[in-house]
């Protein structure tokens, strides 16, 4: 429980091993535990580090939405949960791994708690609205009409399906939330971070990972990959899972 709020976690607390490092995956704005599938567990495989994930509220088998009403802070309030599950699990040398919202949150985290995270891995975060991501939830919203995209997301988050997508759309989508963005918080990220993006994105740009690579103060870099789009941990995870080891192995015996 994080806020009197039922968060599912993808194990118990029992089988984190508190003197290894510890990577926390991050889902995107549809996304959920099972849907990282097996990326997390190869990625403990390949390091012996603790690998888990959680359910944000409203997702996956989470408690629902307290509201679908959100406003331009909800990602920061999502980074602030994470901190407190940090330190209620008592968690050191945090590895975050966050995909698009997740990625977002992961940036946000490492600035509000630089204490507990030695290094950050996004793919396809956002750090401001563009045209391109405006286009790419339109485009969602006409597959969620008129293709099977509901019933797949069914399978995952049940009766809170429609809530998960219309707070995405609807947040995004409004004229309010075009104004969005988190720069100010990058220069207060202090520990290493690879900044992930496939060059055929249908969410974003190039000046996304600029922004964050040129913009932090901790090293940063980025890893473009060619032929992949929003999801480059599934569309190409051989090369995410290289170049994911390579990065922490400098973080962690440097």
């Amino acid at each position: 429980m994080i806020d009197n709020h039922r968060l599912r976690l993808s194990t118990t607390i029992d089988l984190i091993d508190k003197r290894k490092p510890t990577f926390i995956f991050l889902h995107d704005s549809l996304g959920c535990n099972e849907l990282w599938r097996d990326f997390p567990q190869k990625l403990a495989s390949e390091t012996g580090y603790n690998a888990i994930s959680y359910d944000r509220q409203g997702y996956g088998q989470s408690e629902p939405f307290a509201t679908l009403e959100r406003d331009h802070n909800y990602l920061k309030k999502e980074a602030q949960t994470l901190g407190k599950i940090i330190k209620h699990l008592s968690l050191k040398n945090v590895i975050l791994f966050g995909h698009s919202d997740g990625g977002s949150i992961a940036l946000l985290a490492a600035a509000l708690f630089p204490e507990s995270i030695i290094g950050i891995i996004t793919e396809g975060a956002h750090v401001f609205v563009e045209q391109e991501t405006i286009n790419g939830i339109k485009a969602a919203v006409e597959a969620y009409k008129n293709t099977n995209l509901r019933e797949k997301l069914i399978k995952y988050h049940g009766d809170k399906t429609d809530d998960v997508f219309r707070v995405w759309t609807k947040t995004w989508l409004s004229k309010s939330y075009q104004s969005w963005n988190i720069e100010e918080y990058l220069p207060h990220i202090i520990c290493p971070s690879l900044i992930i993006q496939g060059k055929k994105d249908e969410y974003g740009t190039i000046d996304q990972v600029n922004a964050i690579v040129n913009t932090t103060k901790g090293n940063s870099t980025s890893l473009l990959i060619p032929e992949v789009g929003h999801t480059p941990h599934r569309e190409n995870p051989e090369v995410v899972i290289g170049e994911t080891i390579k990065f922490i192995r400098k973080i962690v015996f440097s």
